[in-house]
């Protein structure tokens, strides 16, 4: 029996039992995470291993720190970028919670240096952008670097070791309700946890858990975006002017033909790009260090599409187009940007002759347009031409285009401004998974928000 119960131990559920520890050092807190202690994670992939080998649960998904700990650990200092909490309470109450988090990270040994303060650059830029019909979103960025990332996060679970029960390597399987009232929840390992409090913050990895299983206690639930897309990698230089000052651009374009809006992504300058594995299903992202440099910056470009009924599995539709290149390339696809633009799929022979070195080994060339829906595929190929007019380069025949990219946070539950889902009592949603945020920082403040209520209640 525990005061409270956290599932999930990304930034949402590992900020959720530092606040209530620092209120009610008293309390019972039990925090279940399916996933390894963060030091014993590990991805055969990056450590030598030609192809990924469809871990039971990814090891950079799964784990302490969620997916976010082996991300190159970018805290967007801004409510507009990376989350709903607006949503939820007024702006001002918003950014302070971003700021009390943001505070927490340097507590626990994140870096002072903030990207994009400086707002006659962004003028500039902005005045830059606009004239290629892009809209650049002012958003200041705390930089941590994969390795450092990974530090801030070991020193939070070493804090928490002995202040909460943490399960490791066990998953939540089923919520108990009772009465209309959560009381717990049931583990894959037949044990029973019952609780006063329940929060879900599972990350996006849990989000086809969470939506099915708030299906089943029939809450609310709304389909947000679905965002699909491709990684883009190409030279450093190419995008240096501008990540020189921001670190990362958050560039929003409306495609002509469809109207569809299309957005740049997780930017990695000097980064690589990594495979990742969704229940099977290998997908590509990005990340970028602090100490080490590759010749090359990725970035994701991810086009938004709002479905309306009957439509209402907007996960299950990104998996499908993300297992499309799967079945072609055997795990992530990769294509030059000329070749795509002339209807021919990539060769290694074609590859080997760019001047671009892909920084992901393992992906084989292929040829998108039999992946992507052709509504997707043409905005995006828009977006890069006009990336290409404050970026000169982007839309170079060399420029690499890996696919596909999706987020599965497309699940949204209905919630109350505290974060209570309707219809349950003492049931809290929060994080990437039940579609409230979309990024580190938002998700760490989503965490506060609700263990500040709990312990006010």
């Amino acid at each position: 029996m525990y005061n409270v119960a956290i599932i999930g131990g990304g930034p949402a559920g590992i900020f959720t039992a530092l606040e209530i520890v620092k209120l009610k050092p008293e309390w019972k807190i039990v925090l279940i995470e399916k996933g390894q202690k963060i030091e014993k994670r590990k991805c055969p992939l990056r450590e030598g291993s030609a192809k990924c080998v469809n871990c039971k649960r990814c090891g950079l998904l799964c784990g302490w720190g969620g997916a976010g700990a082996f991300s190159d650990g970018k805290l967007t200092l801004t409510p507009d970028v990376g989350g709903h909490l607006v949503d939820y309470m007024p702006r001002q109450q918003a950014e302070a919670l971003i700021e009390y988090a943001d505070k927490l990270y340097i507590d626990y040994g994140a870096t002072d240096e903030v990207f994009g303060t400086d707002i006659k650059v962004f003028e500039e830029l902005e005045r830059q952008a606009a004239l290629a019909e892009l809209k650049l979103v002012h958003s200041p960025v705390r930089h941590l670097g994969t390795e450092r990332s990974l530090d801030v996060l070991k020193n939070m679970q070493d804090y928490l070791a002995d202040k909460i029960t943490i399960i490791n390597n066990v998953a939540a399987e089923k919520l108990i309700v009772e009465c209309e009232q959560v009381k717990g929840v049931l583990l894959d390992n037949c044990e029973e946890i019952r609780s006063e409090y329940t929060i879900v913050a599972p990350g996006r990895e849990g989000a086809d858990w969470l939506t099915k299983e708030f299906a089943d206690h029939k809450i609310g639930m709304i389909n947000n975006a679905v965002d699909v897309g491709v990684r883009v990698e190409l030279p450093a230089p190419v995008f240096e002017p501008i990540t020189q000052k921001l670190y990362e651009s958050k560039l929003v374009y409306y495609s002509p033909k469809f109207g569809d809006e299309v957005r740049t992504f997780c930017m990695n300058p000097n980064g690589e790009v990594v495979q990742e594995n969704y229940n099977g299903i290998a997908t590509v992202n990005g990340h970028s260090y602090a100490n080490i440099k590759t010749k090359n910056t990725n970035f994701a470009l991810l086009v938004s599409e709002k479905f309306t009924e009957p439509f209402k599995e907007p996960i299950a539709y990104g998996q499908h187009i993300a297992s499309l290149a799967n079945m072609l390339a055997g795990g992530i696809l990769v294509q030059r940007f000329g070749d795509l633009l002339e209807g021919k799929r990539s060769t290694p022979d074609r590859l080997k002759s760019s001047i671009i070195e892909p920084t992901l080994k393992c992906a084989t060339p292929g040829d998108l347009s039999l992946v992507l829906p052709y509504r997707q595929l043409t905005s995006i190929i828009e977006m890069l031409f006009a990336l290409d007019k404050i970026a000169p380069g982007t839309a170079s025949r060399y420029t690499l285009l890996y696919g596909v990219e999706v987020k599965f946070y497309s699940a949204r539950v209905k919630l109350t401004d505290e974060l209570e889902t309707e219809g349950v009592k003492n049931l809290f949603a929060i994080g990437d998974g039940a579609g409230v945020t979309r990024g580190l920082i938002q998700a760490s403040a989503s965490g506060v928000h609700v263990a500040r209520t709990i312990c006010t209640r």
